[in-house]
């Protein structure tokens, strides 16, 4: 099988290696990887976000299976497109990539469908976000929040996230420095200190295949 990995981080890295493993990888690429990889497949250089050019490689290169890495090619509708043109890739369509790729989707979703998760706000301005985080909704002058910046990404409806770190009320007004000039809206929750850990699985039409939980540690 020719396979390529899409994306060019350290989760494509331990892809990469996986697919290398099994002995019926053929040939291994990955757009447009990285050192590391290169030592495990042939990187490709074209962006992780430039969906055409990707299904062109796919199509024109005989590739039996894309496994796509990060989000924003997901968010892009990487999925959509290879589908549309017969081609087999791993990964949620464009309209399934909002659970991850939109932060203020996520949490209206879960809202809406009865799931637990910390309160939050969206903001469609930045002196409305910092007037919610001031109001006491959200806890004292030294609580904790988290706020995510949103921006388009290029002509797209879909977005996605910049962190901006926890920090006192006190300085919420230093957010206002790193929004970028496309700024949609803001999002902001309460934070949660807690252990966390990662359950995923993969499903195939009515099919879910489970894989193993693990751990998530943050330096």
């Amino acid at each position: 099988m020719n396979i390529l990995v899409v994306g060019s981080g350290g989760r494509e890295h331990a892809i990469c290696t996986a697919f290398r493993r099994s002995p019926r990888t053929e040939n291994l690429f990955c757009a447009p990887g990285n050192a590391g990889i290169a030592d495990v497949g042939n990187c490709v250089n074209i962006a992780a976000d430039d969906v055409m050019a990707l299904a062109e490689f796919a199509a024109t290169n005989d590739i039996s299976l894309t496994f796509v890495g990060g989000e924003v090619s997901l968010a892009l509708g990487i999925v959509d497109e290879f589908e549309r043109r017969g081609l087999r890739i791993v990964g949620p369509k464009a309209k399934g990539a909002r659970l991850e790729s939109s932060k203020a989707f996520a949490k209206g979703f879960m809202a809406s469908h009865g799931i637990p998760t910390a309160k939050f706000t969206v903001s469609h301005s930045t002196d409305f976000a910092i007037l919610e985080l001031e109001s006491g909704d959200f806890g004292g002058l030294d609580s904790s929040v988290v706020v995510k910046l949103t921006a388009s990404l290029r002509a797209k409806a879909s977005s996605l996230q910049r962190d901006v770190p926890p920090q006192p009320r006190r300085s919420i007004h230093s957010v206002r420095s790193p929004v970028p000039r496309r700024l949609t809206r803001s999002f902001s929750k309460n934070a949660l200190w807690a252990g966390k850990f990662r359950f995923l699985c993969l499903r195939m039409g009515k099919v879910l295949l489970l894989c193993r939980p693990f751990a998530i540690i943050n330096a």
